[in-house]
């Protein structure tokens, strides 16, 4: 493998969307090749792979990857339905702000978060991903068929999993800013 990944490792800006990713080997370790787009969502156990091969320690029971959850028999695809999401927010994100279908205090606060010339540094692409997620989940979803159908998902999981507690987790990576996420989606709220 060439160094290229070691050198050069960040292929995309904190403040836009991502536009390529490094491809991964069947191990999951990065190779030379780079790949147009966002990275698919996938679900990887966070255990390195030991540097030297052979004998010694056994491997867990851990399976390398999760893609689904079943619940009451019904089947949950989370990578599916994460990337869904993925695509809703960010074809919402593209409409016209007639279209965004959020309260008045919403839309302004989407326009400072997405044009305001911050003078230090400005809101991450990841953060006010997040953010939006949430209002397009709280203001927007609820308007249209298609978000209506993630709606009724995830009062169906946290039907079966909270038991009249509605929850809503956001993942992010770490030094993605997560606090900086929650302030913003406090004023939002606010």
């Amino acid at each position: 493998m060439s160094d290229d990944f070691f050198r050069d490792p960040v292929l995309n800006s904190p403040y836009e969307p991502p536009t390529h990713h490094w491809e991964l080997d069947e191990d999951r370790q990065p190779t030379t090749g780079k790949r147009a787009g966002r990275r698919p969502v996938s679900f990887v156990t966070p255990i390195p792979k030991p540097r030297k091969r052979g004998g010694g320690q056994g491997q867990l029971g851990l399976a390398e990857t999760t893609t689904a959850v079943q619940e009451d028999g019904q089947k949950y695809e989370l990578a599916q339905i994460i990337d869904s999401v993925r695509q809703a927010v960010s074809r919402w994100r593209g409409l016209e702000e007639t279209g965004w279908g959020v309260t008045p205090a919403t839309a302004r606060l989407l326009r400072h978060w997405r044009h305001h010339e911050f003078s230090g540094i400005r809101p991450f692409f990841c953060q006010l991903e997040a953010v939006e997620t949430v209002i397009w989940l709280t203001e927007a979803a609820p308007r249209s068929a298609a978000g209506r159908g993630f709606i009724r998902h995830l009062r169906q999981a946290n039907a079966t999993a909270n038991g009249g507690l509605p929850r809503l987790a956001l993942k992010l990576a770490t030094g993605a800013g997560k606090t900086t996420v929650m302030a913003m989606l406090i004023a939002w709220q606010t």
